[in-house]
Parts: structure tokens; C-alpha cells; sequence
């Protein structure tokens, strides 16, 4: 299957995270609490990315998107990218939240800052394995969470 090399977002699902943000005063550790709250907002705004486009409104997704995203790919050519590949799947049938995960880029291959990806193991229509359905997204420079991916495999 084709990996969707596309990026995108939805500010509806945008997830602020002023106690995991880059900020000039000294940082202090999250509690266990606001953790698992901010990865259940990651999660919850996935899921609405992922609606988004099994509704084809890719381009929504694509308005909303990180300043990242939008510097490395049309609007366009974003929409025409998931909807083919989608189409090429088919409909959604089920999908389950398979993992979350962080990662820090110091600026050499990806933009620099914290990355967070969102894994879902989706059943498609057309396939007969469960599909690795990922939604990418970056903590922006004003503390809030944007999706800069949506990639299929």
C-alpha cells in the first residue's frame, strides 16, 4: 500500500498544552493527571482528523493545519493525495487506537520540536488486514498541537 506523504490538521482538534509547551520560564514536570489528559486530547483529536477525512473533507483538515504543513504541500495536491489513497481502500469499517507515541526533532530531517503520532490499526473495505492509519502532529510555537501528517500503510 501507498504511504500518504501528505500533512494536515483541523483547528477544531487543535489541543493546547500550556504545562507541555517550549516556554522562557523553568520547566516543571506534568503530573501523571495532566499527561493522560493530554495524550486522551491527542487521541480525541486524531479520531476527529480521521472522521474529517472518512467524510472527505480533507480540505478542512488541510485549513487547519500546522504552519509546517502548509509550507510543504498544497492544499490541492493534499486533498487529491487522501482521497485517492482512500479510495483505494475503501470504507471504514472499524478502527482502534493501536498507540501514541513522542518524538523530539532537533531540525535535521524533520522541522525542529516535539512530534507526536497518533497510531490507529484501521480496517478498510478493500483490505483484508488491518491497516497502520497514522496522524502526526506538532506542538506549534503558541503551545498548541497541529497535525502536520496522515499516512496510511
Amino acid at each position: 500500500m501507498r504511504v500518504i506523504t501528505c500533512l494536515s490538521f483541523l483547528a477544531l482538534a487543535a489541543v493546547t498544552a500550556s504545562t507541555f509547551g517550549q516556554s522562557t520560564a523553568p520547566a516543571r514536570q506534568p503530573t501523571p493527571q495532566e499527561y493522560a489528559q493530554r495524550n486522551q486530547q491527542l487521541e480525541q483529536a486524531a479520531l476527529q482528523v480521521a472522521d474529517l477525512v472518512d467524510k472527505g473533507q480533507e480540505g478542512q483538515v488541510w485549513d487547519g493545519a500546522s504552519t509546517i504543513t502548509k509550507q510543504l504541500i498544497a492544499r490541492d495536491a493534499f486533498v487529491k493525495g487522501v482521497n485517492t489513497d482512500r479510495k483505494t481502500v475503501g470504507t471504514l469499517v472499524t478502527r482502534t487506537p493501536a498507540a501514541l507515541t513522542f518524538s523530539e526533532s532537533d531540525g535535521k530531517k524533520l522541522p525542529s520540536g516535539l512530534f507526536a503520532n497518533v497510531a490507529f490499526a484501521t480496517r478498510f473495505a478493500n483490505e483484508k488486514q488491518p491497516v497502520r492509519e497514522l496522524i502526526s502532529f506538532h506542538l506549534d510555537g503558541d503551545n498548541v498541537w497541529r497535525v502536520t501528517g496522515y499516512t496510511l500503510r
